[in-house]
């Protein structure tokens, strides 16, 4: 199964009993599902039907649906012999009153309210008829959105590509960071505080150095974002898994944006060295584009 963008469209024209009939199917990004249409008064009976076959055809997205007669409605007629008779039965009472009146030409007589009415219409066959067209344009809508959600997901692949990158590159180098990061601590720890906690307790230096140390060991912890960066890859991972699955993941992935998100913030707040903020920063750029292209997905 493939992941489906929110985005398509399709047209396409019918034969049906009234004359031939355009049908327009297009949809754009939502956080729901929303279904619009816009019927001819001909076809307005088949609005509950048209959107329950919508609903169907999408689960996320703002749909609408726009059916109209490519020239005129063919709405045969047929002549009411009982209103012809009593026309022209009062006309000869007219006559008859006024026998210089000029009779009513044919023209005349067609004009006139209930003359002609409309030949009754075989409302299932038409029925039949638009509803299996809204069926093949929705194969030809559902398949764009098909096309443009694969293409969408491999962008996203290449965005964890990177992010994959991005961490990788940085996780050999954490230890050596840290170890960094504990020996400048502690050279000023003990340059700044040594002599002062001597000369003022009762601690004797092999002791005040062995507390400094414990010190820069927790500050060290602190500062470790090897948890981090596995759960960056972890979450990869599940948006891999997710794509590749498909299906209705717009919902889920959007979560996963929030998840690789947060770690990339913590990563940040913890960051002691250049080099830890640069990868903070790259990683939250990538996640940002994941995120605006993943609202495009149902």
């Amino acid at each position: 199964m493939s992941v489906c963008s929110m985005t398509g469209f399709a047209h396409l024209q019918i034969e049906t009993l009234l004359g031939l009939l355009a049908i327009d199917v297009k949809s754009v990004n939502s956080r729901y599902q929303e279904i619009a249409m816009r019927l001819p008064e001909e076809l307005r009976f088949l609005e509950g039907d048209v959107r329950a076959v919508l609903a169907k055809s999408v689960a996320r997205g703002k749909i609408e649906c726009r059916m109209q007669w490519v020239g005129e409605a063919i709405c045969e007629q047929t002549l009411n012999q009982a209103a012809v008779s009593n026309l022209l039965s009062l006309q000869k009472e007219v006559e008859t009153i006024q026998p210089d009146v000029r009779p009513l030409t044919v023209s005349q007589i067609l004009s006139f309210p209930g003359i002609l009415e409309p030949k009754s219409v075989d409302f299932d066959v038409l029925k039949t008829q638009v509803l299996e067209g809204l069926n093949k344009t929705l194969i030809v809508f559902i398949e764009a959105r098909r096309r443009e959600g694969e293409a969408l997901a491999v962008v996203l692949n290449d965005y964890c590509d990177r992010i994959e990158e991005t961490v990788n590159e940085l996780a050999p180098n954490i230890p050596e960071i840290i170890t960094s990061i504990q020996n400048k601590l502690e050279e000023r720890l003990e340059e700044a505080l040594s002599k002062t906690l001597v000369d003022r307790s009762t601690l004797t230096r092999e002791e005040v150095s062995d507390r400094i140390r414990q010190e820069v060991i927790l500050y060290a912890i602190k500062l470790d974002v090897d948890e981090e960066m596995k759960r960056l890859l972890t979450h990869v991972k599940e948006v891999r898994r997710l794509l590749s699955n498909g299906g209705e993941v717009g919902k889920k992935l959007d979560f996963m944006m929030q998840e690789l998100n947060r770690e990339a913030n913590t990563l940040g707040s913890k960051a002691a060295a250049i080099e830890m903020t640069q990868t903070s920063l790259t990683l939250k750029v990538n996640i940002e584009k994941m995120r605006e292209q993943v609202q495009n997905l149902e």
